[in-house]
């Protein structure tokens, strides 16, 4: 068993805060489910995750997840029989924060494979919060089109009636379905969700607060939620990086909304990322998602190399 033991120099939290070797003694005894090939399949460009920090970092938290989401079933089985009715247990709902480039992409997708590895959360869905982004249409009628990511790019209306029906028990919810290659919703496509062990949500904006006090928040809707931290100087340098990924790859497919970059010189291209880092996404990480990290059961704080450092986890 690992101890975390507090040090009493340091301003109380409600945080414990678990370093990467601490929370790497965790995995011992759990079983890595993953090959190699599975780990660069679930790897998104730039991310330099390794079979290593899948067992350190993500196998005992998706460990946990599973704890949660097993202990919360019981809670509500316990629940219903109190109230002398059928067992109406509805799927845990997961949600995952962060800036653009951090990495929360590959975090959903590879907790949404090692949760579906464990007993007790065999069925485990993803849902990206791109699609309930205001169709390109729609955003060009608002003018909002260079705002995108920004919260009020989003349907908020129908993300939070989406995540409603979801914790009602509806056996069948649609989310809309976003092309990244098109950069739009792609109309009369959907992501269907029907009841499963886990929901995990994914997207910039979803712990952001009410817009009003009266409103429903999204993570009101969260059973348990992550925000994946780093420092600014480093995201800025992932997702100029991605970029230059991008434009050899899938900005060369001539169907690419972006293939208008594929054929920039390497300084072209990091001056375009640049300009869309310093005028779009930085300002929407310091004004909207960072303040946002507070919010979140869990943190992981990466490092200049992806790697996670440290582990912040709220007290019960």
């Amino acid at each position: 068993m690992v101890h975390v033991t507090p040090d009493p120099t340091l301003p109380l939290s409600p945080y414990r805060e678990i370093g990467r070797a601490e929370w790497a003694r965790l995995a011992a005894g759990l079983d890595q489910p993953l090959t190699e090939t599975e780990v660069v399949e679930l790897r998104g460009i730039g991310d330099r995750l390794d079979l290593t920090e899948v067992r350190e970092v993500y196998l005992p938290l998706s460990r946990l997840l599973s704890l949660y989401a097993s202990a919360t079933k019981q809670l509500g089985a316990a629940t219903s029989t109190f109230l002398q009715e059928d067992d109406s247990t509805t799927p845990f709902v997961v949600g995952v924060a962060g800036s653009v480039a951090v990495g929360k992409s590959t975090i959903a997708r590879l907790l949404r494979e090692l949760m579906s590895r464990w007993p007790g959360t065999p069925r485990v869905e993803l849902v990206t919060t791109d699609g309930f982004l205001y169709p390109n249409a729609e955003l060009e009628r608002r003018g909002l089109m260079d705002r995108k990511g920004f919260p009020e790019s989003y349907d908020r209306r129908a993300l939070i009636e989406f995540l409603t029906e979801v914790k009602s028990g509806a056996p069948e919810v649609r989310a809309p379905f976003y092309s990244h290659m098109r950069y739009d919703i792609v109309p009369d496509a959907h992501v269907v969700v029907r009841r499963p062990d886990v929901v995990i949500v994914e997207g910039l904006n979803v712990l952001q607060p009410p817009p009003a006090p009266n409103d429903v928040a999204v993570s009101d809707l969260f059973d348990f939620s992550i925000f994946v931290d780093a420092e600014t100087s480093h995201i800025e340098k992932w997702y100029v990086d991605r970029f230059l990924a991008l434009r050899q790859g899938a900005f060369s497919n001539p169907s690419s909304y972006f293939n208008v970059f594929a054929h920039l010189t390497d300084e072209e291209a990091i001056t375009t990322a640049l300009g869309y880092w310093n005028e779009i996404n930085m300002p929407n990480l310091v004004e909207n998602v960072m303040p946002t990290r507070h919010r979140a059961r869990l943190v992981l704080r990466k490092g200049p190399d992806h790697d996670v450092e440290s582990v912040l986890l709220r007290k019960l």
